[in-house]
């Protein structure tokens, strides 16, 4: 159980896919200008990489090595099928401001990254703790950025559809925040907290 619990917390902070492999950047950057579209696409991710890990894991004994990738592949886009087509139905706002970025999922790095690197060498328990250890780490991460960019750049916060606050007419919104340079710089300036933290 200490390998499970060393596993998990690895993703969160030690090894996070966005701060430290640096992976999955380009939906990260795209769909985080929102606190409600960044969480969204977390527990999307979430889904996929969860259960993909746990799948391929299962399998990872009757795969022949020489064609494991696209085995992989197709495992990873059956999971994305599931939650492309879930959120249509049961989220269609979500669904429609995140647009491409859902079925893109398939080709995120991070899921094939740690479907390569992890689940394919190591036991179901493991690669589950793999799985939601990435997961949260990734969530925490772009939902935080999501969070700094609707606050800097429309004054406002709203999370599960829900307003928790509005600064009003008079705060003037910081335009860049909500473009792509705001989203290099939030994630930029993460990145240097966190070295600085390390070093200290």
């Amino acid at each position: 159980m200490k390998e499970f619990w060393e596993t998990f917390k690895n993703g969160i902070w030690r090894e996070n896919p966005l701060l430290v492999i640096i992976l999955g950047l380009c939906p990260t950057l795209a769909v985080s200008g929102t606190a409600n579209d960044a969480f969204g696409m977390s527990l999307a991710l979430m889904f996929v990489l969860v259960l993909s890990n746990v799948f391929i894991s299962m399998i990872r004994n009757i795969v022949n090595n020489q064609i494991r990738i696209p085995i992989f592949i197709i495992v990873i886009s059956t999971f994305v099928t599931v939650i492309d087509l879930s959120m249509q139905a049961y989220q269609p706002e979500l669904y429609k401001s995140l647009g491409v970025f859902v079925p893109l999922i398939v080709v995120n790095c991070i899921i094939l990254g740690r479907a390569e690197a992890y689940a394919y060498k190591n036991a179901v328990l493991n690669s589950l703790a793999d799985g939601l250890g990435m997961s949260i780490g990734y969530m925490l991460i772009i939902t935080f950025i999501g969070t700094v960019r609707e606050i800097l750049g429309n004054g406002t916060l709203t999370l599960f559809n829900y307003q928790f606050f509005n600064l009003g007419e008079n705060y003037q919104p910081m335009l860049i925040m909500i473009l792509p340079p705001g989203a290099f710089l939030t994630f930029g300036f993460l990145i240097a907290f966190k070295k600085w933290l390390e070093k200290g």
